[in-house]
């Protein structure tokens, strides 16, 4: 099929006025997959490989030659900047033909919502937490919105694959076709899926369709990568030391950072200079402070500020000055990042990204290099480990620098098996399905038990909850309020149910904390949790500001602006770290090939901490001694399997081995004392991992693990069972300690 002849004139007109010379290998191959099929599609390519164009040319010529009577696309994305971003281009395309786009949410103007709703058509773009949100508030309008939908695209489908929140659309998208009488195809757009099968299946779970995966040619990636490491203090890990490195990426600086700066933040200082970068890092807090100390140092040079912030706590306005920003060619501002400027924006002709530690994730690693290397030029990412120097007493597991072992083993793993972590599928959602209970009660009224199951416990993401698991937190619902039984035997919101529904907070899934809103005069700068004193100080938008004023009942901070240097606080952020990127830090240690990318301190501290990995037998063993009865764990186990083998040792095997003070480093090692011998240590964990025990028994008598947002309303006993067998990896943790002879090596190896 000759795609362009295809496509409808309009889309064709398109083309010529951008001045393609031709279509990109995606784009002929998203077209056959689109044209020649009824199935879902997925599209797997690399950042700005026109994946965007690639689903719309050919979903657009279909709706050209047979328009809908409703709206035709729904655009599903994760982030609203992203909608923004993607609201420009897909205007810019569909303006000339009349074809509407409609943007729905939070910042999204009310007008342009009540246009749709007056005469559905044409694209509607929105997150999930929107369309949740719109299942509610506008549930008797779904079937005249969405009636005749054809096409869900659902942008960056790798940021929805391992939490509730891919659940949570995929069980709405599930509820709005049953609802509307539609049956749209499902077209998925990613840079980054490890294993398009898994996520082939995952796009079309409850659809009744297969996936198409199209295999196209997509060029040879070219990526310009190097990785440093700072101690924080001199002298770094080269000092006296003779080393040859091949450096082609460092260039003579441009710039000099203030005398005494911290090197690490010197290094980006310096290497930003006459640059447009984006600089992540991986908290909100971090990124606060690097943007804090970079703006100092600008201060310091006597030249003017160079750093803007972008993070998910900040004010839309703040958000949005720095997107825009970012889109200006002429700009040579940084920003300082978070994932928030991780996913598919445009951010323009980018220069270099540099990345602050370790990304947790092979997949966040990608998205980040893949916001430079556009039009035409290849990806350039700058990895600035940074480390303390360890003190004289410190035990042996901190002198391994685990953020450097860490990003080494992301990128080893990509390059060497182009490996990007799975869907997790195998869960118990209990706290979904508590939230989808509410959400589907909210929205229909009064329903019978069998109707409300029928809706909800047939969803494809509850697959593995029984039906008397269901009763179980209906008959909790009712005694806590949140549910109450009619006269006529039905089921409706109850008072407490309803405090909850109400709050345009529970229309996310994902964990968030009580925040304020800080404001600086007519100014919003962003939102905090746990507000200061009046009188101290806070750290948002890159500056310091002193707090003059607390409203605990509106949820208002107000203060002014100082100099100064403080960290922020915005609440606890959880890693998701992979097993194989764990076994990859331990091929790392163990092995003595060099890695291109490494730069001078960055392969002398390497040297260093493969030294210390072989002279402490952590190469043959496990388990370290680390002087009388101290001993250090390492697993070499990702975080659930991490946190399982934690418990194991605490109520499976403390008693035998006669453990105290349990102390981890999440998930790189475990220290304790214990009163058993290596050879005993080894033969008791073995036998207790070949008993058959429950993955319950592992969850610490009277604890209530509430690890989702809901899982405080969902009884104690699911509770207990969603964590013991959805979150702990019991299985993982098993596997390990069988392949650990009497010895203390793998079978493996011996």
């Amino acid at each position: 099929m000759n795609i362009f002849e295809r496509y409808a004139p309009f889309i064709q007109d398109y083309i010529y006025r951008s001045g393609w010379r031709s279509l990109r290998g995606v784009q002929n191959a998203a077209g056959d997959a689109i044209f020649g099929t009824d199935e879902n599609v997925l599209l797997t390519a690399s950042t700005a490989s026109g994946k965007t164009e690639a689903a719309f040319f050919p979903i657009l010529t279909l709706l050209d030659e047979n328009p809908s009577k409703t709206v035709g696309v729904l655009y599903i994305a994760p982030l609203k900047a992203l909608i923004n971003d993607q609201f420009g281009r897909l205007n810019e395309l569909c303006e000339e033909e009349g074809i509407p786009v409609t943007r729905w949410h939070g910042d999204a103007a009310q007008s342009k919502k009540r246009k749709l709703l007056k005469k559905p058509s044409g694209i509607l773009q929105i997150t999930p937490e929107s369309l949740e949100s719109l299942m509610i508030g506008k549930h008797m309008e779904i079937p005249s919105l969405f009636g005749d939908l054809r096409f869900i695209v659902i942008d960056e489908i790798h940021s929805l694959l391992r939490a509730d929140r891919g659940l949570q659309t995929f069980c709405l998208i599930e509820r709005l076709c049953k609802l509307a009488g539609c049956d749209p195809r499902r077209v998925g757009l990613s840079a980054t899926i490890g294993n398009p099968e898994a996520a082939g299946q995952f796009l079309a779970a409850g659809s009744g369709r297969g996936t198409v995966i199209p295999k196209f040619d997509g060029g040879k990636e070219v990526w310009r990568l190097s990785m440093e490491h700072f101690y924080n203090t001199a002298p770094q890990a080269d000092a006296g030391k003779e080393i040859a490195v091949e450096t082609p990426l460092l260039e003579p600086p441009t710039d000099t950072a203030p005398k005494a700066a911290d090197p690490g933040i010197g290094y980006i200082f310096e290497h930003t200079q006459g640059k447009k970068c984006l600089v992540f890092t991986n908290s909100r807090e971090e990124c606060e402070a690097v943007c804090q100390n970079l703006r100092q140092y600008c201060e310091a040079n006597h030249e003017p500020d160079r750093f803007l912030i972008h993070h998910g706590n900040l004010s839309a306005s703040y958000r949005e000055s720095a997107e825009e920003e970012m889109k200006d060619d002429d700009s040579l501002m940084s920003v300082c990042a978070t994932a928030t400027l991780e996913l598919g924006i445009d951010v323009g002709r980018l220069e270099r990204a540099f990345q602050i530690d370790a990304p947790f994730t092979v997949s966040g690693f990608l998205q980040r290099m893949g916001r430079t290397g556009r039009r035409g030029d290849p990806s350039e990412m700058w990895f600035v480990m940074r480390e303390e120097h360890q003190e004289a007493r410190a035990m042996l597991p901190d002198s391994i620098p685990w953020y450097l072992i860490q990003g080494i083993a992301l990128v080893q793993l990509y390059i060497e098996e182009r490996f990007v972590e799975p869907p997790r599928t195998e869960r118990l959602p209990y706290s979904l399905l508590y939230h989808q209970t509410m959400s589907t009660l909210a929205s229909c009224g009064e329903m019978t038990p069998g109707e409300l199951a029928s809706r909800v416990l047939t969803l494809s993401c509850f697959h593995r909850i029984t039906q008397e698991d269901y009763r179980l937190l209906l008959r909790h619902l009712i005694e806590i309020d949140h549910i109450n039984r009619t006269e006529n035997g039905g089921l409706i919101v109850g008072l407490a149910g309803e405090r909850i529904v109400n709050n345009y907070k529970f229309y996310a899934v994902f964990q968030e904390n009580i925040e304020y809103t800080v404001r600086a005069g007519s100014e919003q700068l962003g939102t905090i949790v746990k507000p200061p004193p009046i009188g101290d100080k806070i750290a948002i938008a890159g500056r310091v500001w002193v707090v003059e004023e607390v409203d605990h009942k509106r949820r208002d901070v107000y203060c002014t602006l100082v100099k100064g240097n403080i960290p922020a606080y915005f609440g606890d952020v959880a890693g998701d770290i992979h097993t194989r990127i764990l076994e990859r830090m331990y091929g790392v240690l163990n092995e003595d090939k060099p890695y291109p990318y490494l730069m001078s301190h960055a392969v002398c501290r390497l040297r260093d901490a493969r030294e210390t990995f072989r002279k402490s037998l952590m190469s043959e063993r496990p388990l370290v001694h680390l002087g009388g009865k101290m001993w250090a764990l390492f697993p070499w186990l990702g975080s659930y399997a991490f946190l399982a083998m934690e418990r194991f040792l605490k109520l499976r095997c403390g008693q035998r081995l006669g453990l105290k003070g349990l102390n981890s480093s999440r998930p790189y090692y475990i220290q304790f004392t214990m009163q058993a011998s290596e050879a005993e240590f080894y033969e008791i964990v073995r036998e207790e991992a070949e008993k058959e025990f429950d993955p319950l028994e592992l969850v610490y008598p009277k604890e209530v693990p509430v690890f989702e947002k809901y899982d405080e309303y969902v009884p104690e006993e699911l509770v207990r069972k969603g964590f013991a067998y959805g979150v702990l990896d019991a299985d993982g943790m098993k596997h390990r300690v069988l392949t650990w002879n009497q010895y203390g090596g793998t079978q493996d190896e011996k």
